[in-house]
């Protein structure tokens, strides 16, 4: 299965996961441990050194106990979401955090064009309802704003939406470039930031508010 054979059409059950209990009951438990190799994790970081502007607020969608961000950057507020109040505590960098089910409510509890730039770091691929996220994240972010929205080659299959598993590498990137043209997001770009080849791979796509 390729984007263009689904896309802009998603087949039916495209968001449908092979485990459909409740992701609260899946994320109960704290994982404090990371899901992307060290290189790939620099990568990132360094990424993030040139993307997210210093000083401004911040939105870590869908965070852990890590974030990735460079240690020697300061911002004016990092705010965390997250499904599990253990491992949000357990973020040194987190300003303020709050759980919630995006599958549920995709409404963020911030105020229209609060934030200077926001990113989801290998969680995408569990949106059931992802255009509605990233359209009211578009909402809260201020005018050019960055999103930053990065994904490896690992997951927990059985909480990945069915399309995202029936796609390969090159075609993730280009969904989630949909994703976001479709909530509204102008100058989406692609950057391979790890090939796979000595790592694990890592890719980033931005999208301007």
């Amino acid at each position: 299965m390729t984007a263009d054979n689904i896309l802009p059409n998603f087949p039916p059950g495209a968001f449908d996961r092979e485990d459909p209990g409740a992701d609260a009951d899946f994320y109960a438990e704290a994982r404090l441990e990371t899901h992307i190799d060290d290189a790939a994790i620099s990568a990132l970081t360094d990424f993030y050194r040139v993307v997210l502007p210093p000083d401004g607020v911040v939105l870590d969608l869908m965070s852990s106990w890590i974030s990735h961000l460079p240690d020697e950057v300061a911002y004016g507020e990092v705010i965390g979401h997250g499904m599990n109040v253990e491992e949000l505590a357990a973020n040194p960098r987190l300003d303020r955090w709050f759980i919630q089910d995006l599958n549920q409510d995709p409404i963020l509890p911030l105020a229209e064009a609060s934030l200077d730039a926001a990113m989801i770091c290998v969680g995408v691929q569990y949106l059931q309802q992802p255009v509605a996220v990233m359209s009211d994240l578009a909402r809260v972010l201020r005018p050019g704003a960055p999103v930053v929205i990065s994904f490896s080659n690992r997951c927990f299959p059985t909480k990945a939406v069915a399309l995202w598993l029936n796609l390969g590498p090159r075609e993730h990137a280009r969904l989630v470039d949909l994703y976001l043209r479709a909530a509204g997001f102008a100058d989406v770009q692609i950057h391979v930031l790890r090939d796979g080849r000595t790592s694990d791979p890592m890719t980033a796509v931005v999208g301007r508010r």
